[in-house]
């Protein structure tokens, strides 16, 4: 069970809203900054701590650290040996931190009108689209589609996973290794825009915003649109 006792740094009694209230509870697990880049980072699967740290830009070495922890003491995340011959040590998300997809997914959909172009100061990384793409595609081609798509921006590869609640990575970075049903080409303004809800894949592939190919039944379907 998660513990709310202390915090794991400093052994002092841990920040709480200490209200009986469903949200306030969750807001004790997640709220702290960075605690949920981290799970949408582990959305991707096992990370090593190295990785985590790359992909999370801006966070100190002590705080990831620290996060991770936390993570692993609310029962969100958990840290294991890899199988030989790999060597060293992968966090991942439980079952539990699996949960927070759909919250996730949300928030990057409220979080998308107030994007805009990208800043001087903004890191940017392939990936980071996972969550409003797959989004975008499961409302294009139903909640209950199934199957894996392949994603090409000019700044990177990664492949979704459909499933509405995979036990596994939701996303990863490169090319489906099992070959994807689907293969969606398009720029980080196609993303936005899907990402925001101004602009429906069916239309993006109907303009040729979005390039489409692959061999699933809706990508037949969104090429007559």
């Amino acid at each position: 069970m998660p513990s709310h006792a202390s915090d794991l740094t400093t052994g002092r009694p841990r920040r709480s809203y200490d209200q009986f209230c469903a949200l306030a509870r969750a807001l004790d697990s997640i709220g702290d900054r960075w605690t949920l880049l981290i799970v949408r980072e582990l959305l991707a699967g096992p990370r090593r701590y190295t990785d985590l740290h790359a992909d999370l830009p801006g966070v100190s070495t002590d705080m990831l650290a620290a996060r991770l922890k936390h993570m692993e003491a609310e029962g969100l995340a958990e840290r294991r040996r890899q199988p030989k011959p790999a060597s060293g040590y992968v966090y991942e998300l439980t079952e539990r931190g699996r949960t927070l997809l759909p919250a996730l997914t949300a928030l990057a959909a409220w979080g998308a009108p107030a994007l805009g172009k990208p800043r001087p100061t903004d890191a940017v990384r392939a990936h980071w689209w996972a969550l409003p793409l797959r989004d975008a595609v499961r409302r294009a081609v139903g909640q209950e589609a199934v199957g894996t798509v392949d994603i090409v921006l000019p700044e990177g590869v990664f492949h979704l996973r459909l499933d509405a609640a995979p036990e596994g990575p939701v996303y990863a970075e490169g090319a489906a290794p099992e070959g994807a049903g689907a293969r969606l080409e398009l720029d980080a303004d196609a993303c936005a825009a899907l990402a925001d809800g101004s602009l429906t894949l069916a239309d993006a592939v109907s303009a040729g915003t979005v390039r489409v190919g692959g061999c699933d039944r809706w990508v037949r379907e969104l090429r007559k649109d």
